[in-house]
């Protein structure tokens, strides 16, 4: 009796086997020393047994995701030197996830960006920990929020940090959303320009000020902040406004980095960007989402040396198994498409207009005898 796997076909959905050589119908056969069932041909005679390799996939991929996703090495994960495993999930690497579009609308939507390698991955997160969408791009762009947000149904409000281009993109994508400043990147913003122990009062007071956005939780309490605020101007505002001469012959301001941080709370304060939790109740911070950027730091610390390639795929699929249970998580990826080649244009007939060949006619050839003489 002789064992092939080749001399099975599985039709799925009747569940009936033939025998690819003869075309019949195969029987059971007892079972396979591994416990596969096997089939036998009454025919020809021939045994094999029934292979589904989308099973057989399927579990590859669910073991390849517990790697990718856990802290283990491949040794630790399979208990050998892990060649084995890497040759079987090869083709796992070219699978591309794609979070499932619901086309559901939120009332408060986080954004933010985390760099990986030379790239920056944007994640849009709903207030109570969704991942809705990402996007890859080169540095946060007004084209790369732009991509981002046009993957998601316009929220009632969006929490940011007030990165470069996020502002532009907002009026052009959600026109109609209301904007939240992140208060705890905001007292960042004014920390590095101040520092922690300013010099002048005016920058002390300045810094407290921007402290003091944590403690407000009412109306009243952001009436008198803005109060504070103008009282601040009124009293040191002249301060921004002065210049001296550099060394390279120049005027500048003296205070500029004074000047900088007023203009971070007077931008902000002016547009309405501060206050706008309490109008709508959502968050404040973008705190919920910095907590799944340092799981995405995480994971590639555990996986450290992979190329940038198999970094965005890990991470793709982190925050993709962050909404899909890991069972389903097939359901929701594909392989991209390769690009497609263009081949070159045919050369026209007759001489080529523009060529780096020597040409006779130019004079750029190697002279003898008589010609190349002076």
């Amino acid at each position: 009796m002789t064992y092939r796997r080749e001399l099975l076909v599985v039709d799925v959905l009747s569940n009936q086997a033939t025998c690819v050589l003869c075309g019949s119908r195969l029987i059971k056969n007892g079972r396979h020393p591994s416990g596969t069932q096997r089939w036998r041909c009454q025919s020809c005679g021939a045994s094999t047994v029934r292979r589904r390799r989308d099973v057989s996939e399927r579990e590859q991929l669910r073991r390849f995701l517990s790697w990718l996703t856990g802290k283990a090495s491949q040794a630790e994960f399979t208990g050998s030197s892990g060649r084995t495993f890497r040759r079987q999930s090869a083709w796992c690497w070219q699978l591309q996830p794609r979070m499932p579009v619901t086309g559901e609308v939120h009332d408060a939507v986080l954004v933010d960006g985390v760099w990986v390698g030379s790239w920056c991955l944007l994640i849009a997160q709903s207030s109570a920990g969704t991942v809705i969408a990402w996007q890859w791009a080169a540095r946060e762009t007004t084209a790369a929020w732009e991509a981002l947000f046009s993957q998601i149904p316009p929220p009632r409000v969006v929490v940011t940090d007030g990165g470069s281009g996020i502002r532009s993109a907002l009026a052009r994508i959600w026109p109609d959303t209301a904007i939240q400043r992140c208060i705890f990147h905001l007292q960042l913003n004014v920390t590095r320009e101040l520092t922690r122990s300013p010099r002048l009062k005016a920058g002390r007071a300045l810094r407290q000020l921007a402290l003091n956005l944590t403690d407000i939780h009412d109306i009243d309490a952001a009436i008198n902040w803005r109060l504070d605020l103008e009282a601040w101007w009124q009293s040191y505002g002249h301060l921004t406004r002065e210049r001296s001469l550099y060394d390279n012959g120049r005027f500048g301001f003296t205070h500029l980095k004074l000047r900088r941080a007023w203009g971070i709370l007077h931008r902000a304060a002016q547009a309405g960007h501060i206050f706008t939790n309490l109008k709508h109740g959502n968050p404040r911070v973008t705190s919920r989402l910095e907590g799944l950027n340092s799981q995405i730091r995480h994971l590639l610390r555990h996986h450290r040396g992979m190329p940038i390639e198999h970094r965005r795929r890990a991470v793709e699929w982190f925050l993709l198994l962050h909404e899909v249970p890991l069972d389903q998580a097939h359901h929701h990826a594909s392989t991209p498409q390769p690009a497609p080649t263009t081949s070159p244009d045919p050369e026209p007939d007759g001489p080529a207009l523009y060529d780096t060949g020597l040409n006779p006619e130019e004079g750029l050839w190697t002279r003898s005898g008589w010609a190349g003489r002076h």
